[in-house]
């Protein structure tokens, strides 16, 4: 069995779900999206509330790391979307564009276009902030962004404590002129009507219809099919039948950070040695495929609560962003604070006798780097995945100076109305805590790198080096992880994309 168009799109993620709309809007192309997962309209997808159940769930690939030395020698899950709209219906929907100086640093490290000025207009375009129009804000796209919708979850006592210590808020736009050093309401993906805005729900339900885009869900892709250094069309697996789909234009691989690279080394683009090994033929030596595999890791530190608050709906909702070292381009901590225990983890976590609040440290700027390998060269096994959480010391060390911000910030007049005392980590070398309980966020990143050396997997026009008619669009070809949650740099890179395949149509 066989067909043919003129563009498909690999993963209907955060990324993936642009490209197919864009691409789709012109009519004369036809337009086909594979994706591994299905459509999901259930309750849990949709709320807000109910994402926790969704990890570990058939719309969650739920990929394990390997054994993490620097974390006591745990395996982690790395929970990524398998569903039409990706980790964007099973996410906490936090949405971070960044820091300005990320993506400068992009561009300094070869991702030419790519400064912060060239993709603010982008961020801009696709979403429609609910604090209206600005110069560092859009009205009219299709993602709805809105300050943390739950009244309960906004809290005074973090906010005006973080004032105190001579932050900037207490209603600081992260999202604005200036990232850091600033305490305000986190920001999020959620309609008007409170439905999560995922890339199913913003770029695909509404063009679902449209007669040149077909969305073939259940559909895993096996390889990319190369001809004379050019991809020439996709083979995937549909309930046990393999077929293959020929591509007139190009292939877009949009699967992620975790299954971009699997797809590329099965079809014989990456590490020359490692595809020998594997008894893969080498269609393109890429030795940075599959490697500078960054992900952002947290810290639960728990403090009594003096005030007894209904449980939220959402994870978290007040945050604050700060430089812990003096060399670091951009924040390399997000603080996030919850001041009751969210409902979505109530089930799953232990039994504090009485009520607590969460701080929430997280890395966002890791020298930790990793990598991802084939297992198998079966496409149905899971990568190798083994990201080398906090094996710099200097990763360590950012959570060291977050207790130390946490600490004095519970120890504001602010904040000490609701401190009950600090719980976890308590006294003592909080070490041994940090690597028993940090863990993963859940935002990979970087295993094909925009660039222009030899370990660079695109340029940047997010196309394959050596191999013409295929691009890659998604968290994967960040050169650096951003200084936050990924996913609004991830529906930005597909519109970016979506432009540069368009003019170069």
């Amino acid at each position: 069995m066989s067909a043919t168009c003129h563009y498909v799109i690999i993963g209907a993620g955060a990324s993936g779900s642009v490209v197919a709309n864009r691409l789709s809007a012109n009519p004369d192309y036809r337009v086909v999206l594979l994706e591994a997962g299905e459509w999901d309209y259930e309750p849990d997808v949709t709320n807000p509330g109910g994402f926790v159940e969704l990890w570990g769930s058939r719309v969650d690939w739920a990929l394990p790391t390997t054994a993490q030395a620097a974390l006591a020698g745990r395996e982690l899950t790395i929970n990524q979307g398998k569903v039409v709209g990706g980790s964007t219906c099973i996410n906490a929907m936090m949405y971070v564009r960044g820091n300005p100086a990320n993506f400068d640093q992009w561009e300094a490290q070869g991702a030419e276009g790519w400064g912060y000025t060239d993709v603010l207009p982008y961020f801009k375009k696709i979403e429609t902030y609910e604090g209206g129009e600005s110069a560092y804000h859009g009205s009219h796209g299709e993602v709805s962004v809105r300050d943390c919708p739950d009244d309960v979850m906004r809290s005074e006592e973090f906010l005006q404590g973080a004032v105190e210590m001579g932050y900037d808020g207490p209603r600081w736009d992260y999202n604005g002129e200036r990232q850091e050093n600033g305490a305000g309401l986190l920001q999020f993906h959620i309609t008007p009507d409170g439905q999560r805005d995922s890339g199913a729900l913003a770029f695909l339900q509404p063009v679902q219809e449209r007669p040149n885009l077909e969305i073939i869900t259940g559909a895993q892709v096996t390889r990319i099919v190369i001809e004379n250094g050019r991809a020439i069309g996709v083979e995937y697996q549909t309930n046990g039948e393999s077929i293959y789909l020929a591509v007139e234009k190009e292939v877009v691989l949009s699967a992620g950070a975790l299954h971009s690279p699997q797809v590329l080394l099965l079809s014989g683009i990456g590490p020359a040695a490692h595809l020998t090994e594997m008894g893969i033929p080498v269609q393109a030596d890429l030795p940075g495929v599959g490697q500078n595999l960054q992900d952002h890791v947290q810290l639960p530190v728990i403090f009594r609560s003096l005030g007894d608050r209904p449980m939220t709906t959402l994870l978290t909702g007040n945050v604050l962003f700060v430089k812990t070292r003096d060399d670091a381009p951009a924040p390399d901590l997000q603080l996030n604070f919850t001041p009751s225990i969210p409902a979505p983890l109530a089930p799953h976590l232990p039994d504090f006798g009485g009520p607590v609040c969460i701080f929430l440290p997280i890395l966002v700027q890791p020298r930790s780097l990793g990598e991802v390998k084939l297992r198998t060269v079966n496409p149905l096994d899971n990568p190798v995945v083994n990201p080398n959480y906090l094996s710099d010391p200097a990763d360590l060390e950012v959570f060291h100076k977050a207790l130390d911000i946490i600490r004095k910030l519970s120890q504001t007049a602010a904040f000490l109305p609701l401190n009950g005392g600090e719980l976890a980590p308590g006294p003592g070398d909080p070490e041994g805590f940090i690597r028993s309980q940090a863990s993963t966020l859940w935002h990979p990143a970087g295993t094909c790198r925009m660039g222009k050396d030899d370990h660079a997997v695109v340029d940047s026009r997010l196309r394959v080096h050596g191999i013409a008619g295929l691009r890659v669009a998604d968290a994967s070809v960040m050169p650096t992880v951003t200084s936050g949650n990924t996913v609004a740099a991830c529906f930005m890179i597909g519109e970016r994309a979506a432009e540069m395949l368009l003019a170069d149509a």
